[in-house]
């Protein structure tokens, strides 16, 4: 049998390296040959891309952002049911007895987005690469962040208090929804808080009623 710390450490640092891939700061740099990083509030997420260049490049930062994470997700299980699981995909669900490794696979996405090794360990919020990883994981649980994130932002504008509670319902959801195991747990809480810590700033501004509202940048035609 294959060893699973070994195959966890190579998902788990494969996972990383992926999505540490900056593709906010890919995408701009290619459309306007600027740094989004001088631009808005500095970060490389879809959000601050879409303020401060435009609707396409917010939107192919979003997928790619969110496709690069359900990407390692999908590997993920597929590795640990052709390795571990004898087969078995059941295995690899959240209540699974190999769940805890797509659990830790989520947590390293996130991890990954927010402190890219190719950015000196900083990078964007999490949200998106989350929320790719958790569709590849656990797609129930998706679809609850996506109903909490998309009700909230669409009745404030305020794409960072979307986001915030999206990612603290997160463990709700898995429990609720899949009757995670107790590691899966610790996983998830673990990127919930680290998506939390992400919005810091954020937060402040929500409490002091300083958090701009979202809107695109018209460019290129845009509107």
């Amino acid at each position: 049998m294959a060893n699973p710390l070994f195959i966890t450490v190579c998902l788990s640092l494969g996972t990383y390296l992926i999505c540490g891939i900056p593709f906010g700061l890919i995408i701009t740099s290619l459309m306007t040959h600027t740094d989004i990083r001088s631009m808005g509030s500095g970060n490389i997420g879809s959000t601050n891309v879409g303020r401060s260049v435009g609707k396409t490049a917010a939107a192919l930062t979003l997928i790619a952002d969110t496709c690069k994470a359900f990407v390692c997700s999908v590997l993920t299980r597929e590795v640990v049911v052709a390795t571990l699981a004898a087969g078995q995909r059941s295995a690899t669900m959240p209540d699974g007895a190999w769940g805890w490794i797509g659990g830790i696979v989520v947590a390293m996405a996130i991890i990954g987005h927010v402190f890219s090794p190719y950015l000196h360990f900083t990078g964007g919020k999490g949200i998106a690469a989350g929320f790719g990883a958790i569709i590849g994981y656990a797609p129930l649980v998706a679809c609850g962040l996506l109903i909490v994130f998309l009700g909230l932002v669409c009745t404030t504008k305020l794409v960072s208090a979307g986001s915030v509670a999206a990612a603290i319902s997160m463990p709700v959801w898995i429990v609720v929804l899949y009757q995670a195991t107790p590691q899966v747990l610790v996983s998830i809480v673990l990127a919930s808080c680290i998506v939390v810590w992400a919005h810091r700033s954020n937060i402040c501004k929500l409490l002091q009623g300083e958090e701009k509202r979202f809107s695109f940048h018209a460019s290129n035609g845009e509107k």
